[in-house]
Formats: C-alpha cells, structure tokens, sequence
C-alpha cells in the first residue's frame, strides 16, 4: 500500500486532540510517529473509568507507538534529545511556556537538530491578549464566529464534535507537510506555529468573507437559506436532509416526488429569490408531506428523481449501510485488547484505499525499543 510519508519519524508530544490528530494524520500517511508520555499516566486524554485506553484516545493515536519520558529528569532528557537528532517532526500543543519549561521548546531542539520540523500548536497564539488563557473546544468555536452559526437561538445549546480541535490538527499537519517539502530544498527544518483561533478563523472563511466584502454579519440561519437546506422529519421518526440550491430542475423533481405538481406555482416557490426569502413558508408547507410517509418511502422517491437527498444516519446506520460496505470505510486489527476497529484514512493513491491500520498503542508499550 502507498506509504508516502514512510522514513519520517515524528515525535508526537501532544496531548488531547489538535496535537495527536496532527499526528494521527502523518501517521496514516505512512511516517513513523512516536507519541512521547508522562510517565504513568500519559497523556490525559487516555484517562477513562480506570483505565487508559478511553475511546477519545483511541480516536486520534492509531497508527501510533508510545514511549514514557519525564523531560524534566536528566536521565530520561538525554534519551529523549537522542531521539530529537533522529527525528524530523516534533509536534507540541502546550500552552504558552510550557514547552520551554519541559524542556522541549523550538529554539533548544533545532539546537540539536536545525532539520527538525517543529509544530507548535496554541490556543489564541503564543502573543497577544489571549495568549494565557486555557482554550479547548468550545472556546475556539465561540471566539472565532463559528459556535454562533451553529447555535439554535431558541435553544442555545452547544452541539456537534470537536470541530475546532479536529480542524486545527488538520491545519497543523498542512503546514507540517509543506515544511518538509521546503526542507528538501532547503535542508533546514521550520517552526510551524498555529493556533486554535487562527485555524477556526480560516475555517469559518465564507462567515468572514461575507462580512468583509458585503458588511454583512451571518447567522445561523444565513447558509441554509441561501443553500436552500432543509431536514425533514418522517412519518417513522426518521429524518431526511435536502440540498435544493440549484439547478431548477431539482425543484421540479421535488415538486413531483412530493405529489404537488403546482407547487412551483406558489409565491414562495416561484423563483430562488422567492425561497430564500420565504424559506420558513417552503419549510411549513413541506413538513407536513414528509411527515405522512416513512423515512424509506422518500429515500426511493427521490432517488428516483435525482433530487439531492440523504437520510439523516447515524453512525451504525453509515458503517452497516451499503454506502460505507461498498467503500469499506471501516478499518480492522487485532490488538492486545481484541479486534480493534477505525475509520479508515480516507485518501486514496493510484486508486488504493488504504486498509491496514495499527491499534492505538499501550502506554509505554514501545519504551524498550526506543530507550532501552
């Protein structure tokens, strides 16, 4: 299978979510990422009734070995700057200072290796007012725009996964890539700084674009009604999601699925300027016709017509559904603990799906072969 990121060792010093899924991401590629621990209990994010291996752990370290090294001790440092000189990655989310007091901040492990790539992942940077505080989440979804174009306003409640972590480890790993492209010319390694802040920032672009080109301020409501989006509830609880944007050849389909061959007719449904403007009449009408018939019933129906559809799954209903059975999207190993499942890396090289996959490793399950 295509490795094209094997020979490169990366020392993966992350915790939680945006440094591992950095990691996670070259992992998968095919580089050698070693996730270097606290000693005992490693990184926090392992912690789960009791036991190390929680199901947020395992989401982002597969394709992983593990080594236990307390860079504060003399003795486990000098092992650990051993493996510096080896590697050409080190990635690291600390907050600001922390990095320096562990001993592995930027300026001393270029040092002892100038070739090293060093990702350096923060919450609002390593400057500026925020630069202190603790961010997760939720905190670089709100800070940057994004929470708010989520967020019922009748029901203000935090929804969804960890979009800002998961995004910004993408961010990191992009910039970790085009570091080691630059080097081969170069010969000489880059810090690659970003933050949750920023990442969610570039992210959340068209919100931003809007404002900055038009003045105008979006909310939660903005995209769907100019996506001409809309869910569904069924007669059988089920939900369907429809994307009707463009052409207008879908709104006539639609129109003929849902058994109102005038429909178009109606003022609300006379043109796309129409819709969007009366997006809560088009949803009013259409609700009480998805509601007398099962969600099955308008999954054939407008598959039928080519109008751009898709039940709304869950996660047992996407691995076991003939989509995700004819893309193999689900991964499997054995492991100490058993078979151990994942989602595959979802790049394909030369129309090769990559299959194999290694379990998120033990806490220290690799001390032997790298410090002896």
């Amino acid at each position: 299978m295509a490795k094209p990121l094997a020979g490169i060792r990366v020392l993966d010093m992350g915790t939680f979510i945006t440094g591992p899924a950095c990691g996670m991401l070259l992992a998968d590629m095919g580089a050698e990422v070693i996730k270097v621990e606290q000693p005992g209990t490693g990184d926090p994010f392992r912690a789960f009734k009791g036991d190390l291996y929680s199901p947020h752990f395992q989401t982002y370290n597969r394709n992983k070995k593990s080594i236990e090294v307390n860079t504060k001790d003399e003795g486990d440092l000098a092992k650990f700057d051993a493996l510096v000189k080896t590697a050409d990655v080190f990635i690291q989310n600390f907050r600001p200072g922390v990095a320096k007091r562990l001993n592995v901040d930027a300026e001393r492990l270029q040092g002892i290796n100038p070739r090293l790539v060093y990702a350096d992942i923060s919450g609002f940077g390593n400057d500026g007012p925020w630069r202190d505080r603790p961010a997760f989440d939720t905190v670089s979804q709100a800070s940057t725009g994004f929470l708010r174009l989520l967020v019922n306003p009748e029901n203000p409640r935090v929804v969804g996964p960890a979009i800002g972590d998961a995004v910004t480890g993408f961010y990191a790993s992009y910039g970790v890539l085009a570091a080691l492209y630059e080097r081969e010319k170069t010969g000489k390694g880059r810090r690659v700084e970003t933050s949750m802040f920023e990442a969610m920032c570039h992210f959340n672009l068209d919100d931003f674009t809007h404002y900055l080109s038009e003045g105008e301020v979006m909310g939660p409501y903005s995209r769907p009604h100019v996506s001409q989006s809309y869910v569904f509830e069924c007669a059988d609880g089920g939900w369907i999601a429809l994307h009707m944007s463009s052409p207008p050849k879908f709104w006539e389909n639609l129109a003929e699925a849902v058994g109102q061959p005038d429909m178009l007719q109606r003022p609300e449904f006379e043109s796309r300027p129409a819709r969007i403007a009366n997006y809560e009449k088009v949803l009013a009408f259409l609700a009480p016709i998805f509601k007398s018939q099962p969600r099955a019933y308008w999954e054939e129906r407008l598959a039928t017509l080519e109008v751009p559809h898709s039940p709304v799954f869950n996660s047992k209903e996407v691995v076991e559904g003939p989509l995700g059975q004819h893309h193999g999207i689900v991964a499997e190993t054995d492991s100490p603990r058993g078979k151990w499942r994942t989602i595959r890396n979802p790049l394909r090289f030369d129309g090769e799906r990559e299959s194999e996959v290694v379990a998120p490793p033990e806490l220290g399950a690799d001390n032997a072969e790298f410090l002896g």
